[in-house]
């Protein structure tokens, strides 16, 4: 079967690539690799209209607030599985903690070992955000016995709580196929104090939690402080990421201004994660 590649580079990059995937899986894309810029989807060239395989896709988002450039071209059959195998790379997190597919050799392999099989879901570690988080994780003082996973896609910050100790793990996201994803993945890692939900943040009315992981774009973010500050435990730990190093100020102000103490800046290729105390 003959599939078509299209490769997508789109300015912001977040929350566009997300609601990009959403719209490409209802028309024939099944699988997604994210780019440093964008995203790549392939689908089956009979699932796909070949004739315009992205434009009326774009007309379905009502929003002028992006900037977006893509091509695309046919690719005859060949052994898919083999390929992704051969381009995915393993994540290593310093010391601390290595992030693999189920066909790496683990005996190579060193720290907390976490396995992923990514499917349609974002969070396998490659990107900035979800190294710092995991970075974090390590180094906080103690592992809370609550835990909230906000924005969990493939469900990795979630089983590194749990392999760290957190008791109780709420991992909640807006798309069914990641919390699907994070079941499995779950699984995989022998993880079983994890409850995955599908939602957004009024899912979580009347819990409280002593860490909050919140891996999301900014305005998300900005949108969701209150709640956090509402579910959070005194003294407990705040972890956002999901933005540039540039947005910094601003998050923190807002943070400071609910209540929060600044506590831990981290920082890698330009985008930045904050550790938060209340």
């Amino acid at each position: 079967m003959d599939y078509i590649e299209l490769t997508v580079n789109i300015v912001p990059k977040d929350p566009w690539s997300e609601i990009l995937i959403t719209e490409l899986a209802e028309s024939g894309y099944e699988s997604f690799v994210e780019t440093e810029t964008g995203i790549q989807a392939f689908g089956q060239v009979t699932l796909v209209n070949s004739e315009d395989p992205i434009f009326n896709t774009f007309l379905k988002i009502p929003s002028t607030d992006f900037i977006a450039q893509w091509e695309w071209k046919i690719i005859p059959q060949q052994n898919w599985n083999a390929i992704w195998e051969a381009d995915f790379q393993v994540v290593e997190v310093e010391d601390y903690l290595t992030i693999h597919a189920p066909f790496h050799e683990k005996e190579k392999l060193k720290g907390m070992l976490i396995e992923i099989q990514p499917k349609m879901s974002f969070g396998t570690g490659h990107h900035q955000t979800t190294w710092m988080m995991s970075k974090a994780l390590f180094e906080l003082d103690s592992m809370p016995f609550d835990v909230l996973d906000m924005g969990t896609g493939t469900g990795v910050l979630a089983f590194v709580a749990e392999k760290l100790g957190a008791k109780k793990i709420v991992a909640v996201d807006i798309e069914d196929w990641s919390v699907e994803n994070t079941i499995e993945n779950a699984e995989r890692n022998n993880c079983t104090k994890i409850e995955a939900i599908c939602g957004n943040i009024e899912v979580l009315e009347g819990q409280y939690f002593g860490l909050i992981l919140a891996n999301i774009n900014k305005n998300v973010l900005k949108d969701h402080l209150p709640s956090y500050v509402k579910m959070l435990n005194q003294n407990g730990t705040l972890l956002l990421s999901g933005f540039f190093d540039t947005d910094v100020d601003e998050l923190v102000l807002i943070a400071e201004k609910l209540g929060l103490q600044k506590h831990r800046i981290l920082n890698k290729d330009n985008w930045a994660a904050i550790e938060l105390k209340k």
